[in-house]
Parts: C-alpha cells; structure tokens; sequence
C-alpha cells in the first residue's frame, strides 16, 4: 500500500513538473515543443519557464527533507529550518550587502548577493551550534531547538535595524528579497540547488534508520549504538548547509519544511526512508504549484512564492496546534 502511494505521488509531482511550464501569461501550448528554437514561445519555455519550475522543484524538495530530518532530531512536530535562524541568518547576509551598496559576481556567474546570502546562512550556524554547544549538559535537543529559535529572533531584529536605516530603494530591495520566491533565467541557478538536493538526499536515505530510533527516543538510540550528539551534530551542520545555498538563490521561503513532512507522514507512515522520498516528490510539486499560482493569479504581475507558503502554512500550523489540543 505504501509502494502504491509512493508511485502515486511520484506520478502526481512528475505531472506537476511536466505540466506547469506551460501554465502562465502568455500561454505556451505545448505544439510550441516541436517549432525552431528562434521561436519567441519557445525561448519563454526553454529560458524562463522550465529553469524556473525545476529550481522551485529542486528547492522545495530540498525544504522538505531538510525540514523531515530537523523534525525527528528535536522530536519535535514544529521543527523546520525557517523556525531555527537559518533564513534569518541568510536575510542577515543579504541585507548588509544590499545596505552597503555592493555589486559584483563571482566568475560571471555567482552573484554577490547570493554569497552574502550564504556566508550570512554559514554565520548563524555556526552562532547557533557554538550557543547551543555552552551549556554544561552539551548540545541537547532541547537547548539546540530553543537556541535557534532564539538566534532567529536576535538576526530577524537586526534585519529590521538595517532596513529602517536605508533608503527608500534599499529597503525595497530589502524587503522585497526577504519575502523569498523562484527567480531564474535560463539553467545556471539550478545547479547548486541541484547538487546540495543531492546531497541531503543520500544522507537522509542512509540516516533513515538512526532517524528512525531518534524518534523513538535518545536513549533507545544510543542503546542501538548510535552516537547521538555526533550524528545530531553532523545533521545539523549539513541541513543548515544545503538550506543556506537554497535560501541564497531563492531567498527564504518558509512553512514548505513544516507541511510537507506532516503531510508525507500521514501518507506513507513514519519509517524514514519512505518520508525521504514522498518528501522529496511532494515538496517539490508542492512549492511548483505555489509558484505557478503566483505568476498566474496576478497576471501580468506576480507576488512572490514565499507569500503564498506564509499563508497556507500560518493556516496549516494552526490546524497542527488545534489538532493537538484535541488530543490532549
């Protein structure tokens, strides 16, 4: 049953990525496949369209796994990268290189926003794992989980400090990437995404087991011979990695790392290696689909994806809180 709803959901997403490049203003029918490359259509699909749908695939399969695996570490259902200083950080990053006034790129092809969006992503981690790291008990789940929440409302106030500080374009420029969204012309932005998927992929395939009795509990775990402060470690340092990159191309886009997992999880049940991949399909058709009703409710104009996830998940985590009261 569960192999059923993995393939469902594998035909759903593969659908969702076929399909929604030739959803949009203007319509491109999908004859426009077969027409000489000089075609106008052709060049809005091959340059706009396709990158754009497979970054915002690849970004929120990412989201997804990173957000699954941040879960069964804290053991905690409201767990997710957005929540922990990561983004905060990343925006930190990017707001002071806007705020300064810089403009370069890196081998033509790196923009110096997006390093400083990243560079910004590898501070907060590192601000995060040395604070979670003081006190004497170690890096618990608990005080790892409250220091970056923590951490993500000091880099959220220093944004703020910056904006408020800058000019009227400056702020725009500010706020305008702070609200996240899928931005890509032609493949090149595709391929960090792509790589750092890849990587938090195979990492969550291998680590399923571990995940697996992290969630049944710490000292289950280590009666298992896990080392858990080790691999706790480890998994944080990567999933903070592989956001940071994301969030550096794409800006932060929030709640696709809290729905997702939550919903995979009643899908195909809890053994980690089959939520690795439902997240990976569902989180990926899931940010497609967003992004494509934000480039085509509003046509010609657009909003920004990361406005649509905000909503859907502001609902979402209250449906999650209401849930819980019930059952307590």
């Amino acid at each position: 049953m569960k192999w059923g709803r993995l393939a469902l959901l594998c035909a759903f997403s593969m659908a969702i990525l076929f399909a929604a490049p030739f959803i949009g203003v203007p319509r491109v029918p999908f004859s426009e496949l077969f027409v000489l490359p000089q075609a106008d259509d052709i060049s809005v699909l091959w340059d706009l369209r396709v990158p754009r749908v497979l970054l915002g695939w690849v970004t929120g399969a990412t989201l997804a796994i990173c957000g699954m695996v941040f879960q069964a570490l804290f053991r905690n259902s409201l767990a997710s990268p957005d929540l922990l200083g990561v983004s905060t950080g990343a925006s930190l990053g990017a707001v002071i290189y806007i705020r300064l006034g810089l403009s370069f790129t890196l081998f033509g092809v790196l923009s110096g926003l997006s390093l400083a969006a990243f560079l910004g992503a590898l501070l907060a981690t590192f601000a995060i794992y040395m604070a979670g790291s003081l006190p004497r008990g170690g890096m618990s789940e608990a005080t790892l989980l409250l220091t970056g929440v923590a951490m993500s409302f000091f880099f959220s106030s220093m944004n703020m400090i910056i904006q408020y500080s800058g000019g009227y374009i400056d702020t725009f420029r500010m706020m305008r990437w702070s609200m996240g969204g899928i931005r890509a012309v032609k493949f090149a932005p595709v391929y960090a995404p792509l790589a750092a998927l890849a990587v938090i992929f195979v990492t969550a395939i291998f680590t399923a087991p571990e995940l697996d009795l992290f969630v049944a509990g710490e000292d289950i775990a280590e009666s298992r011979g896990v080392s858990v402060s080790k691999l706790r470690r480890r998994l944080f340092v990567l999933v903070s990695i592989v956001v940071g990159v994301n969030v550096a191309v794409c800006g932060p886009i929030g709640f696709v790392g809290l729905m997702a997992p939550h919903i995979c999880r009643r899908l195909v049940g809890a053994d980690h290696r089959n939520l690795t991949i439902a997240s990976l399909l569902f989180g990926g058709a899931f940010l497609v689909v967003c992004d494509t009703g934000a480039r085509t409710l509003w046509a010609p104009g657009e909003v920004p994806a990361g406005i649509l996830t905000s909503c859907l998940g502001s609902l979402f985590f209250l449906w999650l809180l209401f849930r819980g009261r019930e059952r307590g």
